[in-house]
């Protein structure tokens, strides 16, 4: 069974999530088996500690959900690894598009069922006004709601706060047959559907 709970790694400095746009079902599995190759190769960077990979329910692009050793060591990387090795991926498949990358740390989190098999993972994004202290406290808010009164079908909901407080990412596991449910449940908060593909970790 997987669990977002399951991928916790208290060595992990911050987390990194991002999505691909592949735009069809095929070139999606491609792009997730290539990143996945590339992330677990015996060379792959030893400051990622995992990475795991989501792919949408309509097959339309992926998410990836990686966690590293610390902000610093993952710049360090970027400027002077990762072109090589994303290149390889683009390679196989041409022409993802990505659209940027929250750069975040775990927050806080309720658990609803701990035993249920998640069928769907759901991702919205909150912007705050910029309030000073605004998305940890729409954070707050956010799991004392779904503690008090949680939608049908909700397992668990993980809340992160982006490095610059200013952004809040949910992710959000339904059980089974829950997927057409979880949009509706969630009003007010643009959400893409998702499902578990696959992890590298170390």
């Amino acid at each position: 069974m997987t669990r977002l709970t399951g991928f916790r790694r208290p060595d992990a400095g911050i987390t990194l999530i991002s999505r691909w746009g592949t735009g069809s079902p095929e070139r999606t599995r491609a792009a997730a088996d290539a990143l996945l190759e590339q992330w677990s190769a015996a060379d792959a960077p030893a400051i990622l500690l995992a990475t795991h990979v989501f792919t949408d329910v309509d097959g339309s692009g992926l998410l990836i959900h990686g966690q590293w050793t610390s902000a610093e060591e993952h710049q360090a990387f970027v400027r002077d690894g990762r072109a090589a090795r994303v290149g390889r991926i683009d390679a196989r498949v041409p022409g993802i598009e990505r659209s940027g990358l929250s750069r975040t740390h775990p927050y806080r989190g309720v658990v609803l069922d701990a035993d249920g098999e998640a069928g769907v993972f759901a991702v919205a994004c909150h912007e705050s006004d910029g309030a000073p202290g605004g998305a940890r406290a729409w954070a707050d808010a956010r799991v004392d709601a779904l503690s008090e009164g949680p939608p049908q079908g909700l397992l668990a909901a993980h809340l992160h706060l982006d490095v610059d407080g200013k952004r809040v990412v949910e992710i959000s596991e339904w059980a089974d047959g829950a997927e057409g449910e979880a949009p509706a449940r969630l009003a007010g908060l643009p959400l893409t559907r998702y499902r578990f593909y696959g992890s590298a970790d170390r």
